[in-house]
């Protein structure tokens, strides 16, 4: 490959769409649009989709693309805009660990808008899938673990995930592809303030990532060009937005090793960094058959983002709540887990979590900050009132690459999210269509039929 760095991963796009891609990734690419429907569902009937459903009425009822919760079709760019926005909003979307990155939400969100849009096949939705999560990850392994210092991955990457996904339903050649990762690069921004406090910004840059990928390549395809070297120049993406970029591993393994294998499906609905707490507070909970009530302090050790995004010492809200470790680590050493349930009023004034919460004390642990971004893990320690202390290091998280959700996982959950939105049937009709979408048939006998009838 020769050129800039989006025109090799613009190669590489091309050159994909005609290949047979392996059993294996392709069964990955299935996963990972289950993933994202199931955390889509929900999120579809509260805000903001909801108040851009409102917002952006004028724009529905017409255009081929369903905006999912409105019951509506719309324009390719609006779909991706509202669906990306709803699939980020409840905290259940897929992770990509080492790039600190949420590729779903995104590149999903453009590449169903824009295969409904232009009438493509299930399996021409799944080369999208694979081609955007491959180049979108790539990227953000390159700008990482600075980048996330400032910027929420998720709405600056994804849109280089949008971008490619678009670029492949659309069938572009190489010198369009690269000139829609070029274009889509400089409207690549989501800060990680918008999420430091309660507020609907963080869902609303997955959505705005997957709208603005989908413009840059439906523009490409006539003529809109982009800067060529807008990641590697000396006023680029990489320069304005790390202090540790590294361009080499944007082509690593490229056609050869695939990143949509390794990602993370979420078991706790909340924020990530908190999962190894939670999952190392569990397994003391499980060993021990620990009860609330006989706990005198909890010590969570962790990394910087533990603290910085997950750190919110008390939850009074559903936003608190899933950026609370020590709310989440309560919840679920009462309650036994962290579901969508765990953000109900009642759940949140729960008198034993709150005061189980206040226990909690977290701080970084050295080996868990070195590890990251490659590990995510926790160091929990319990302190017991007959003066016992037990504690855990927790490794990993469930869901991760190495320690993974079974097919079998990635169905229950989805059926756990989907059903109470569709209806139980509906949801189950759905499930089988979309572990058949490796087929040749239309999209629309994919994610459509149920939904539409059930909207």
């Amino acid at each position: 490959m020769a050129g800039t760095i989006v025109e090799k991963l613009a190669e590489y796009g091309v050159a994909e769409r005609d290949r047979t891609l392996p059993p294996e990734v392709r069964h990955h690419a299935k996963r990972a649009l289950i993933d994202w429907f199931a955390s889509l569902l929900p999120g579809t009937e509260i805000d903001p989709a909801q108040a851009m459903i409102k917002g952006l009425g004028d724009e529905l009822g017409h255009g081929k693309a369903y905006v999912y919760g409105s019951g509506k079709f719309g324009p390719l760019r609006t779909a991706a805009l509202i669906n990306g926005t709803a699939s980020h909003t409840i905290e259940f979307d897929d992770i990509f660990r080492d790039a600190i990155y949420h590729p779903g939400c995104p590149t999903i969100g453009a590449a169903l808008a824009a295969a409904q849009a232009k009438g493509a096949t299930a399996a021409e939705l799944l080369t999208a899938i694979i081609v955007g999560y491959e180049v979108s990850t790539r990227i953000g392994l390159s700008v990482q673990p600075s980048h996330y210092k400032y910027w929420h991955t998720t709405g600056t990457v994804g849109t280089f995930g949008a971008a490619a996904a678009v670029a492949t339903i659309l069938k572009l050649n190489a010198t369009q592809f690269a000139h829609a990762l070029a274009t889509s690069a400089t409207m690549a921004a989501a800060l990680q303030q918008a999420f430091r406090s309660d507020s609907m910004s963080k869902p609303l840059h997955a959505g705005h990532a997957a709208e603005a990928g989908a413009m840059a390549a439906l523009s490409a395809e006539y003529g809109m060009t982009g800067t060529l070297d807008v990641l590697e120049g000396e006023a680029g993406f990489g320069a304005a937005m790390s202090t540790t970029v590294d361009w080499s591993k944007a082509t690593a393994g490229l056609g050869a090793h695939y990143n949509i294998t390794q990602m993370t499906f979420k078991n706790h609905g909340c924020c990530g960094h908190a999962f190894p707490a939670i999952d190392g507070a569990l397994h003391l909970k499980a060993e021990h058959g620990l009860a609330p009530e006989a706990i005198k302090r909890i010590r969570v050790g962790g990394y910087r983002a533990t603290l910085d995004v997950a750190g919110v010492p008390k939850a009074t809200t559903p936003f608190e709540g899933k950026f609370s470790t020590p709310f989440l680590v309560a919840s679920a050493l009462v309650h036994g887990s962290v579901r969508l349930n765990a953000y109900e009023p009642e759940r949140l004034a729960d008198a034993r979590v709150q005061t189980l919460s206040d226990k909690v004390e977290l701080k970084i642990d050295e080996q868990c900050a070195a590890d990251f971004p490659k590990r995510r893990s926790a160091k929990v320690a319990i302190e017991l009132a007959d003066g016992r202390t037990l504690e855990h290091y927790q490794p990993t998280r469930k869901g991760d690459p190495d320690a993974p959700l079974t097919d079998a996982d990635v169905s229950d959950k989805f059926l756990e999210l989907a059903s109470p939105v569709l209806g139980a049937d509906a949801a189950k009709r759905l499930l089988a269509e979309l572990w058949a979408a490796d087929q040749p048939h239309t999209l629309y006998a994919v994610p459509g039929d149920a939904l539409r009838k059930a909207g």
